[in-house]
């Protein structure tokens, strides 16, 4: 599998507003890069640019959602670690191949895939999988 850079980093946060108010400041940023809710991962995102990678603050939307979930059993947090690959399902399928687990399938955001490789298997670190192409540093 050719991993082609660290996509992005989130970090789960318990309020959005309150977590950009601490981080803008460092990231020397006045609003985020990139701001979105994913409705099917139950998740509010500001994304920043740091160089070509990504850094997401991710709030839950509902208190059942994996973000809300890993707050309570964790606290506030590094929730993952993105890796950009070529293409998601051909990097799920090697991975499977060598006894990675996966957590689920292949899930859509804009237009590209990602997948999840479980944390027991990764040092307590999820492990995601995405094939975005990111236009947007295109345009900075």
């Amino acid at each position: 599998m050719k991993v082609n850079k660290v996509d992005h980093i989130c970090i789960a946060v318990k309020n959005l507003e309150e977590a950009r108010k601490v981080w803008e400041p460092v990231l020397g940023k006045s609003a985020p890069d990139d701001s979105y809710i994913d409705e099917p991962e139950k998740i509010r995102v500001a994304r920043y640019w740091v160089g070509e990678v990504g850094f997401e603050l991710m709030e839950s939307t509902t208190p059942d959602g994996e973000v809300a979930k890993f707050i309570e059993n964790r606290g506030e947090g590094v929730m993952l670690i993105s890796l950009n690959v070529d293409n998601t399902r051909a990097a799920m399928e090697e991975l499977k191949a060598d006894d990675y687990p996966l957590i689920g399938g292949a899930r859509s955001f804009r237009d590209c895939e990602f997948a999840f490789v479980h944390p027991q298997k990764m040092n307590g670190v999820l492990l995601e999988l995405i094939d975005y192409k990111w236009r947007e540093l295109k345009d900075r």
